[in-house]
């Protein structure tokens, strides 16, 4: 692969496993609104689109369809009330995560994150993990008017670092990412273990699929 000038990385799924939080706030809220809870297994499936979707997807116990408005506007605000004060407790960086960061940093990659989580949970989410103070920028879900899928947000991160589309790489593990980074014109490479609704990343052909990020050593030339 052609050495990029700038490589942008997802967060949940990708550089986090923040599924643990977000089970125990789903489970938490479902039972405030005294309905039974789901599990961290189901909540796997549902991860990934924001955590507006992910309300949704809990209040009716699938990925596809819509709640009832009026239990969702009621379920929200008890969501991000569990999610504030849970954002980063049970969360891990995915192994491999620290090792592939300190390879790109070392090889003088720009560095970015781009991900569908609201600022309010990201920020805090990177800094408690330890990792903030290696992404130059950090583009959140409301940071811009669209976000992932749409290619506003790479191209966003492209125009900040003064980078070519054709010279730019997104790290992702989900279909979502990898519609971005196409619309984009980016490079992207997929992890194989992220959130992406129980279907293998290989079927939306991104360029690479890799087990862990220390893997793109292999992929990408380490010179400066």
């Amino acid at each position: 692969m052609l050495r990029p000038k700038m490589i942008l990385i997802d967060v949940d799924g990708t550089l986090v496993d923040s599924v643990p939080d977000l089970a125990f706030c789903v489970d938490a809220m479902m039972e405030r609104l005294g309905r039974p809870p789901h599990g961290e297994a189901a909540v796997r499936n549902w991860v990934g689109n924001g955590v507006e979707r992910l309300v949704r997807r809990a209040l009716i116990g699938q990925l596809d369809g819509e709640p009832d408005e009026a239990d969702f506007e009621a379920a929200l605000p008890i969501f991000l009330e569990l999610y504030a004060d849970n954002t980063s407790k049970r969360s891990v960086l995915y192994p491999g995560v620290i090792e592939g960061i300190a390879f790109m940093k070392g090889a003088g990659y720009q560095l970015g994150c781009v991900t569908n989580k609201a600022a309010q949970f990201t920020e805090p989410l990177l800094r408690d993990l330890g990792i903030r103070e290696n992404f130059g920028l950090v583009v959140s879900g409301d940071t811009l008017p669209k976000k992932k899928p749409d290619p506003m947000p790479l191209l966003h991160a492209a125009q900040h670092f003064g980078v070519e589309p054709a010279e730019a790489l997104m790290i992702g593990d989900s279909v979502s990412d990898v519609k971005a980074a196409r619309a984009a014109g980016f490079g992207i490479i997929c992890m194989s273990y992220g959130y992406n609704h129980g279907q293998d990343i290989r079927e939306a052909n991104p360029d690479a699929v890799i087990d862990a990020m220390v893997e793109l050593k292999g992929l990408l030339a380490a010179e400066a």
